[in-house]
């Protein structure tokens, strides 16, 4: 007799979360899938970075300071810390409605709507929302399923709605939001800083080192691990480097400071949400810099509401075979290695029903039931014990 047993298996919430996002370290990282120019974003900060550590620092601690080297690498590995705390954190993805809060959402929408007669376009699903005595719109998203909260937008990258969306960085390989936002800004306010630091840096130890050797013998200077190539080549490398990452980060840091002094996201300013012709008010500016500031950077950051680690069981079935006949009424044991034995060694029938033989217990079932053979147990003789 096919007896089918069920098994438990232990699976994370983060294996089953829709979207398209990576995670790994067992759910603890979360990323988006495309991470080439995240990658990119680490080979130009550590590269830059090596050589300036490895030839320029040397030099200029001991012309000029050891502080030079030590202040260079506090920024290098605060930058690397936030793009990594950035980069793998959840930005404030919000979760999916489940069928059964999706199919309410769905009744009290047509409750609302009333019946749309056919190939007339259904009314938009909005509902107001008081923010600060002024109404703000609440989307439906139609992939999520819910109505979206102030602030939030659907990434179509990552296919998720993200809690006070900024905008997704392929750069940091993540969406950028309410849960990392701080870090992001924190990161290219640091990489602006280290990127200064090392493109001046630069230009001192090219203008010392010309002052005593002139600037030709500064050009055919090699170092001593690589002849073939100069030194010089390697110091205007960083700086080309430098000079072009200048434009960019410098200038996405500050415009990015104009939008905390607002409290505004990117996402607000691109639409327009704040400004244009309807002149309407900014509801979550305090009218103070510093305050606005103070939310950003310096407020309570509330927890992932994921669940990432949490743990789902899922039953598996297999089956193995055995030969227990059963009363009317028992319930089927678990698993049965041998007459009148449980799998763990426990008794599945009661005392009162005779275990079968060698001989009968290799007989079809219809025969061990014939009564002349074996007597059928009642319903409390036959139930299995557990």
């Amino acid at each position: 007799m096919s007896v089918m047993v069920a098994r438990k298996k232990v699976v994370r919430k983060w294996e089953k979360l829709p979207g398209r996002n990576t995670f790994c370290c067992d759910g603890r990282i979360m990323m988006a899938r495309q991470k080439g120019i995240f990658y990119l974003t680490l080979f130009l900060i550590l590269g830059t970075c090596a050589l300036f550590f490895a030839f320029e620092c040397r030099y200029l601690a001991v012309q000029l300071s050891p502080a030079i080297p030590v202040f260079a690498a506090v920024l290098f590995l605060f930058a690397m810390a936030t793009l990594l705390r950035t980069s793998f954190s959840d930005p404030g993805v919000i979760p999916r409605a489940l069928p059964d809060e999706a199919a309410f959402i769905e009744m009290e929408i047509e409750a609302t709507n009333g019946t749309v007669p056919q190939g007339q376009r259904p009314p938009p699903r909005i509902k107001n929302f008081q923010i600060n005595n002024q109404i703000v719109k609440l989307k439906y998203c139609y992939t999520c399923k819910i109505f979206r909260p102030p602030r939030a937008s659907h990434c179509s990258i990552c296919d998720n709605c993200v809690e006070r969306f900024d905008h997704h960085c392929p750069w940091v390989g993540n969406c950028v939001g309410k849960r990392n936002y701080r870090y992001f800004y924190l990161f290219i306010l640091s990489l602006s800083l280290l990127t200064i630091y090392i493109f001046t840096f630069n230009i001192v130890y090219v203008a010392l080192k010309s002052l005593k050797i002139g600037f030709l013998n500064t050009l055919k200077e090699t170092p001593g691990t690589y002849p073939s190539m100069s030194l010089t080549v390697l110091t205007v490398l960083e700086v080309l480097i430098c000079f072009f990452t200048l434009w960019s980060v410098v200038g996405l840091t500050g415009f990015h400071t104009f939008l905390v002094a607002l409290n505004q996201t990117t996402n607000e300013d691109i639409k327009g949400s704040w400004t244009g012709k309807n002149r309407v008010q900014n509801p979550y500016s305090h009218g103070n810099i510093v305050k606005n500031c103070c939310e950003v950077l310096c407020g309570p950051l509330p927890p992932s509401v994921l669940d990432r680690r949490g743990i789902l069981q899922q039953e598996e079935s297999t089956a193995q075979e055995g030969s227990c006949p059963r009363g009317p009424g028992a319930q089927e044991p678990p698993a049965v290695q041998g007459p009148g034995q449980a799998q763990e060694g426990h008794s599945v029938l009661s005392p009162q029903v005779p275990a079968l033989s060698a001989s009968d217990a290799e007989m079809p079932e219809e025969k061990q039931r014939t009564p002349g053979e074996l007597p059928a147990p009642s319903a409390d003789a036959g139930r299995a014990e557990h």
